[in-house]
């Protein structure tokens, strides 16, 4: 059975940083390009940020250049969203997934809120 958990959200202010990260189990984590994808009250489904299988190669979209890191650590199936600066627009519910990236999510995500 595919479980992705992710863990880390919170409400922090704008500027201030957060990090994610999303455990899995029932498939083989090394053998999985993964991703962060995000989900903000009333749109749609957005694509964050992937990485390859050995996490040599890492992709952002560029809403979050600069200010964001995706990483994984194989040996322990984890998958890790490191998120500087953030801002209000950054407000949403982030979820880890496999490819593809906007196939209904598999966990239940977790909520970031950034307010002052």
């Amino acid at each position: 059975q595919v479980q992705l958990v992710e863990s880390g959200g919170s409400l922090v202010q704008p500027g201030g940083s957060l990090r994610l990260s999303c455990v899995v189990s029932g498939f083989n984590f090394g053998d999985s390009a993964m991703n962060w994808v995000r989900q903000a009250p009333g749109k749609d489904l957005e694509w964050v940020a992937s990485i390859s299988l050995s996490g040599a190669d890492s992709y952002y979209a560029n809403f979050v250049k600069g200010r964001f890191t995706i990483s994984r650590r194989n040996a322990d199936n984890t998958l890790h969203l490191q998120m500087d600066n953030l801002q209000p627009e950054d407000t949403a519910v982030y979820y880890c997934a496999r490819n593809p990236w906007n196939a209904p999510p598999a966990g239940r995500g977790t909520q970031v809120t950034v307010a002052s």
